[in-house]
């Protein structure tokens, strides 16, 4: 079930806005932002364990692992070993945006998916969707890219 950054959204169920249309992230996009959000609101600085980050943001644990591992592969968050060890942000949380989150742990298509077709666009040319589809894209990742980590992390 997708969800609509932590919450469930059930199959179906339409926006806020009313339209049918509605963004989704995969499971482990999800988790994500879960993760940077609890290491967002963390007091700046301290160390946050992947249990206490999986019993905060209902994430099973075997996921957490995972997840943590793209976000420092990506220079969003660094982790201490050890028995006082865990997980802190890499960088102030007013640097870090929701798109630079979604894009260490979301597969880009490269060629993009045509919608139509569900591969890339003909050779032949585009489909008859790809230029609303492709601006409507970019226009998607420039908010994500505007909504920083501290905004979110201040909001309950």
């Amino acid at each position: 079930m997708p969800s609509d950054l932590g919450r469930p959204v059930p199959p179906g169920t339409r926006s806020s806005s009313g339209s049918g249309l509605r963004v989704s992230l995969t499971l482990r996009g999800d988790y994500a932002v879960r993760t940077m959000l609890a290491l967002g609101r963390a007091p700046e600085g301290g160390l946050v364990s992947a249990s206490r980050i999986a019993a905060m943001m209902d994430i099973p644990i075997r996921f957490v692992a995972h997840v943590l591992t793209d976000l420092r592969r990506a220079g969003l968050v660094v982790g201490q070993t050890g028995r006082t060890g865990g997980y802190r942000l890499a960088k102030p949380a007013s640097e870090i945006d929701l798109l630079q989150i979604v894009d260490a742990t979301q597969e880009q298509s490269e060629p993009p998916r045509c919608v139509l077709r569900g591969g890339p666009c003909d050779v032949h040319g585009r489909c008859d969707v790809h230029d609303a589809f492709s601006a409507a894209t970019l226009a998607l990742r420039a908010e994500l890219a505007r909504t920083t980590l501290e905004a979110l992390a201040r909001r309950r």
